[in-house]
């Protein structure tokens, strides 16, 4: 490294970073003009192309150009490639095509400085420590580049060598671009200048965790401990002891890339299976570990031949702490109940509006962008939409994207964008609703058991047509099981906790002073097929075991109008009702 300010810089400091900068303040500029020129430059070519009806024929021309443009600028613009290389909706197909390139197919750096790298962080010359290594890189990306090995031991692996000096380029670039930010802040309206240079911040702090390779092996661990009960998502394995700060030696990944439809149809995969576990282990990081894969374009997830999606390169990862989690849920079960009272206040919980707005005017506007995402017109939801229609509230309402979440909406928009490429008409809701469906109905928590009750409850009543949306769009999902579900339920009603929900539900029954029998039916035509009398008795069964001994000795020893309280109550319920009917009668 070529200054010893580098040396000592291990996590992003913007201060520190700023303050070298002003003393070399040359630096700074020509940085700035090369940028600058750079995009003038070829927007005046695509200008010029336009003006000389030459747009068509130089299609691929202009595409190779906006590569080779972000390949020079280097890593950080290449991020940003990256980034929009997965949009399939927002890049036209040319240039797309290109940017995907920015993936793993950048140019290598010298084998012999990648050898040296390798011997300086582990202490021994390459040969030494890999049987056999390939002659070539088979990937180069934007941070590092990745050689197939073999190890003296047998084992397959990767072996991810960074490239050199790259603190003094990605230093530089962050402070401009900050720079930038906050100079463009106060010409922007309030919300969307707001938190700019901290949006920047959060991207150099995860730059930084991305350049350190033992935080990236950490990060797999964590990753692969949270899916060890998924067998349709794989992580590679860690080989600690041939792996340092700029050296990463991991086992090796058979598989094609996500955006490879001919390779994975050849492999007899099938797309729409492999959108739905990238979409379904991508709310388990949300709403269930809080852990998520923040950098998940193609170069990073692969298809593996038996069927599972391997996911590598945990560089960009990202934690939400458990009251952002739970506030997540909050705004999805208020999304589907089209509680846009209540969804506005999960807003400013989630700091996307300050604690000080007057959120009345903002609900008709939330009513009108996110009406349709949800009921008859759920198939027209996608985050492309939006966000395109947030972004004209912004300049209307005080929104605002807090700096945590501007990772969360790239890392959604990303995977959007790769199951697009991989079917242009998949639509994310049509996997996510089934699998929140799924979570709320288990209720593995007391915490999602309240959500439960939030979304089956409005103003007291019960609400059945609710129940039954929540269980169709639930067995749309193949992988639930309601019999599991039943069994959660009944030991739930049975225990100290459900008494509430006991009454409550046997309240609504007899609500409005008649039974609801219709009600009833229908439920009972949706589940029937999977509820025969033998699952009935297993799901009781397995309720009255996962009770505590105390608790089901209390309940076998009451008498027979006490053996399940609810029943008591009920029959309790009944008669009242029946005496108010006589009353009335007579």
């Amino acid at each position: 490294m070529s200054h010893p300010f580098f040396a000592r810089l291990k996590r992003y400091d913007p201060e520190a970073i700023a303050r070298h900068y002003r003393r070399r303040p040359w630096q700074a500029l020509w940085r700035s003009m090369t940028i600058a020129f750079g995009f003038l430059w070829f927007a005046l070519g695509l200008k010029l192309d336009d003006w000389f009806g030459r747009a068509e024929a130089n299609r691929t021309k202009q595409a190779t150009q906006l590569r080779e443009l972000l390949t020079k600028l280097g890593p950080t613009f290449i991020k940003i490639g990256q980034a929009l290389s997965t949009r399939p909706d927002l890049i036209r197909r040319d240039f797309l095509d290109e940017l995907v390139k920015l993936q793993d197919q950048l140019p290598p750096f010298p084998n012999a400085i990648a050898h040296h790298i390798v011997h300086e962080e582990l202490g021994r010359p390459i040969d030494e420590v890999y049987r056999e290594v390939s002659p070539f890189p088979v990937a180069a990306a934007s941070l590092g580049q990745v050689y197939r090995a073999r190890l003296y031991s047998g084992e397959e692996v990767a072996v991810k060598v960074q490239r050199p000096n790259l603190l003094p380029t990605l230093t530089l670039d962050l402070y401009i671009i900050r720079w930038a930010a906050g100079w463009l802040a106060p010409w922007l309206p309030l919300n969307l200048g707001h938190d700019l240079t901290l949006i920047v911040d959060e991207f150099g702090i995860k730059l930084f965790e991305e350049i350190d390779y033992i935080n990236e092996g950490r990060n797999a661990e964590r990753f692969a401990k949270n899916f060890a009960d998924d067998p349709s998502v794989k992580v590679p394995s860690i080989y600690w002891q041939y792996s340092s700060t700029h050296v990463l030696t991991l086992e090796w990944i058979d598989g094609c890339k996500l955006n490879d439809t001919d390779k994975i149809r050849g492999a007899n995969l099938d797309p729409d299976k492999l959108i739905e576990i990238g979409v379904t282990s991508g709310l388990r990081q949300l709403l269930e570990f809080g852990f998520f894969h923040a950098d998940p374009h193609p170069g990073n997830l692969f298809a593996v031949p038996d069927g599972r999606m391997a996911y590598i390169d945990f560089g960009m990862m990202d934690q939400l702490d458990q009251g952002t989690k739970e506030t997540l849920v909050d705004a999805l079960v208020h999304l589907i109940n089209k509680d846009y009272s209540d969804l506005a206040v999960d807003f400013v919980r989630l700091g996307f509006l300050s604690p000080n707005t007057d959120i009345v005017p903002i609900i008709p506007a939330l009513e009108r962008v996110l009406g349709n995402a949800v009921g008859q017109n759920v198939g027209s939801f996608n985050f492309k939409t939006i966000t395109d229609q947030f972004s004209e509230l912004m300049y209307d309402y005080p929104f605002r994207v807090p700096a945590k979440f501007a990772l969360i909406i790239r890392s959604l928009v990303t995977q959007e964008g790769l199951a697009l490429s991989l079917n242009p008409s998949f639509k994310i809701v049509e996997v996510a609703y089934p699998y929140i469906a799924r979570r709320l109905l288990t209720g593995e928590t007391p915490e999602l058991r309240q959500r439960l009750f939030e979304l089956l409850f409005k103003n007291g009543r019960f609400q059945w047509h609710r129940l039954e949306n929540l269980i169709a769009i639930a067995r749309s999902d193949n992988n639930f099981d309601l019999v599991p579900t039943a069994r959660l339920g009944l030991q739930f009603l049975l225990s100290d906790e459900g008494m509430y929900l006991r009454r409550q539900l046997l309240l609504a029954l007899i609500e409005d002073d008649r039974l609801h029998t219709d009600e009833v039916q229908r439920l009972w035509n949706l589940v029937k097929d999977d509820l025969q009398p033998s699952h009935l008795v297993g799901a009781a069964l397995g309720a009255l075991t996962g009770l505590s001994g105390d608790r089901v000795a209390t309940l076998l020893n009451q008498p027979a109008n006490g053996l399940f309280p609810a029943v008591a109550s009920f029959m309790n319920l009944m008669d009242d009702s029946s005496m108010n009917v006589a009353s009335g009668q007579r």
